[in-house]
């Protein structure tokens, strides 16, 4: 196993912790992650060239200047969290999905839960937009880094409107 290095890297939704090695890019991860990625003693706190990569596409994306992210990715996973992690990347930036549709993109209708789980344990959240997923009815269901990053992460897409007179929750 290869040694897979991590920094920390300020944005608009807090501090993220991001994880990467020659495989690609393995976690980013919100100041109060519900679901953690494992760090196994290959984990160690430095510099790799897609670090520098993935912060400037974070950078761009918080600026609204990206809509898409052109990475190396290796999450680890079942292959069915991965096949749920990867479409993801089929939702357009400024659309959402509900998890039913999300289930039915990768050919599983009747496993809309199985796909909710996996997609609360998406590693590589913004990189694989699992904030895009809402409930059928359109209400923002949970989110591992927390329901006023989800809807600051979709309002910055224009997936919501900016809600008036929004309290300031990460300054």
């Amino acid at each position: 196993m290869s040694t897979i290095f991590f920094r920390r890297i300020d944005s608009p939704v807090g501090t993220l912790t991001v994880a990467a090695s020659d495989a690609g890019l393995h976690a980013v991860e919100f100041p109060a992650n519900r679901h953690p990625v494992r760090r196994d003693r290959d984990w160690r706190e430095g510099d790799h060239p897609l670090l520098q990569r993935a912060q400037a596409q974070l950078e761009e994306y918080f600026a609204g200047t990206r809509h898409a992210f052109d990475l190396p990715l290796a999450p680890r996973g079942t292959a069915f969290q991965r096949q749920v992690w990867f479409a993801l990347a089929s939702i357009p930036y400024g659309e959402t999905a509900s998890y039913a549709q999300l289930a039915a993109r990768v050919d599983r209708p009747a496993a809309t839960r199985a796909v909710g789980a996996a997609n609360g344990r998406n590693p590589l959240p913004i990189v694989l937009p699992c904030h895009r997923v809402i409930g059928a009815d359109g209400s923002l269901t949970g989110f591992g880094g927390g329901l006023p990053t989800k809807r600051f992460l979709l309002e910055l897409e224009g997936a919501l409107p900016r809600e008036a007179a929004a309290p300031d929750l990460f300054g």
